[in-house]
């Protein structure tokens, strides 16, 4: 059998997308430890729409 980890995955979306009203998100699909890590993580990621390095919180 094999045994459960704590490794999950999470959707991280754009925070500046949602403010600008464009259509279409920018959204990643990441994992983290939810023992090592258990708040909600915050990446800087590539939005392609705005052509910048902005920040993506984890939703959900």
């Amino acid at each position: 059998m094999a045994k459960k980890g704590n490794r999950v995955q999470v959707i991280l979306e754009c925070t500046e997308h949602k403010k600008t009203g464009l259509p279409g998100t920018s959204r990643y699909i990441s994992t983290k430890n939810k023992k090592n890590t258990p708040e909600r993580l915050e990446l800087k990621k590539y939005n392609a729409v705005l052509k910048k390095y902005t920040v993506h919180k984890e939703i959900k």
